[in-house]
């Protein structure tokens, strides 16, 4: 099934940062983009919907308010940087190597009810960042809405708007994936997506594999 939005009041579109500079040496919500990063970012500045884009909101960490700033200089319109909508508190371990974290992730996703080695709840963190959003989901009078974020707690989003339980199977493939939904309906149209793969105007709507 081709899905085009046609007869959508607005889309809403939940975009995480692009590609990273990791430095164990600075604090995670600190870190900056990458070269990669940037010129991710800045390729997305390529799609279609870039034009129907009217508002943007983003976490107030770095590498979000980087990607963000990006998107703005393309669209001409200001990001509202906000509070309360950044990624998992992972500080009761701060910065893990990509196995170790590979593995609490893992363990974060499988058991929402509880704090994996002192990190926050899932199921405290998909409350915070619905609420954190709970406006911009009403804001279709001003054109398409982005929001930059983060893949952990989008996914969480993600997961609330389909109404299913939290799973890692639904968690953004890599850094620089979004998702689309219908205002006012909240209907999800697709899964995560590439910022870099451009769409068509016949995109493919949510698939099975909900990607």
């Amino acid at each position: 099934m081709a899905y085009n939005y046609v007869g959508c009041m607005a889309v809403f579109r939940y975009i995480s940062h692009t590609n990273v500079v990791i430095d164990p040496l600075v604090p995670v919500g600190k870190w900056g983009l990458s070269d990669e990063g940037r010129r991710r970012a800045e390729a997305m500045c390529d799609q279609p919907w870039i034009a129907q884009v009217g508002r943007i909101v983003c976490s107030d960490e770095t590498k979000a308010v980087e990607t963000a700033a990006i998107l703005s200089a393309a669209t001409g319109v200001d990001a509202e940087v906000r509070e309360g909508v950044g990624e998992n508190d992972r500080s009761g371990t701060g910065f893990v190597p990509p196995d170790e974290f590979e593995v609490l992730a893992d363990a974060f996703f499988a058991n929402p009810e509880v704090s994996v080695s002192g990190w926050e709840r899932a199921v405290d963190a998909q409350a915070r960042i619905v609420a954190g959003v709970a406006d911009v989901l009403e804001d279709s009078e001003v054109g398409d809405v982005a929001a930059v974020g983060h893949g952990g707690v989008g996914t969480l989003l993600y997961c609330h708007l389909r109404g299913i339980p939290i799973d890692r199977q639904h968690d953004q493939p890599g850094q620089g994936y979004y998702f689309a939904v219908d205002l006012p309906s909240l209907e999800v149209l697709h899964g995560w997506r590439a910022v870099d793969d451009l769409e068509d105007d016949d995109s493919e709507s949510l698939g099975s594999d909900d990607r």
